[in-house]
């Protein structure tokens, strides 16, 4: 017996150059999850780079105030755990494609930013990222600044859960995700492979064999998310 409900992620847009002052934007929607992508570029490298002849990659992530039901405050003091543990991994992803010696010394930074928030947020962000990253590097290369493209092949991401049937559900709105038995994040390239995995049991521990539809239902939602970003970047 299959232990997959629904494998497929809910309705996906990118709609990319929305902020003309960024080197490379979009606005990635998966369901009513909305969350803006900008990409920039620093003619710098951190301290411990400098020097070496390659790039670096950073990320920074934000839910703006009206992105829940309720009123969030800026994080005006620092970020929180939440916060930093969510924009190191989508710089950690994000960074598993990128040859930072094709990037010469300079940073691309990634703002990430939440605009509306209905589940999978993180997973949503880097999706969009990856778009937002390839439309910067395009800008860098018909500029002349670079002269090979830096970027190994897509990424894409997907959170997945087990509901109260121990059944597994792929992109979980909120609703969903508040009251799975399971919540796992599931980062992968185009090509199959794991970048990250975050994965816990909310209620009752899951089994090997719930884990592994788990993984299988990510690695189909993926595929789909990998159809929406190449359609976005050749439109």
């Amino acid at each position: 017996m299959s232990l997959i409900k629904r494998n497929t992620p809910r309705p996906i847009k990118f709609t990319t150059n929305v902020n003309p002052y960024a080197y490379g934007s979009v606005l990635a929607e998966f369901g009513n999850t909305k969350v803006q992508v900008t990409v920039n570029v620093q003619e710098s490298v951190p301290p411990f780079l400098k020097g070496k002849s390659q790039g670096w990659l950073t990320a920074e992530y934000a839910m703006l105030p009206s992105a829940t039901h309720t009123r969030g405050d800026r994080e005006r003091k620092g970020a929180s755990g939440r916060t930093q543990e969510i924009q190191r991994l989508i710089g950690r992803a994000l960074r598993a494609i990128t040859d930072m010696s094709k990037l010469g010394e300079r940073t691309l930074m990634i703002d990430c930013d939440v605009m509306v928030a209905d589940g999978g947020t993180r997973t949503t962000a880097i999706s969009g990222a990856y778009v937002a990253l390839e439309l910067a590097i395009r800008r860098l290369q018909n500029e002349g600044l670079l002269k090979q493209h830096p970027l190994k092949e897509a990424l894409a991401a997907v959170s997945v859960g087990l509901d109260k049937e121990g059944m597994a559900i792929a992109d979980l709105n909120y609703q969903e995700d508040s009251t799975c038995e399971a919540d796992v994040n599931v980062v992968m390239t185009a090509s199959g492979k794991f970048v990250e995995l975050q994965g816990t049991a909310e209620g009752d521990p899951f089994s090997e064999e719930q884990l592994q539809a788990l993984i299988t239902c990510a690695k189909s939602a993926i595929g789909k998310v990998v159809e929406a970003q190449r359609a976005a970047l050749n439109a």
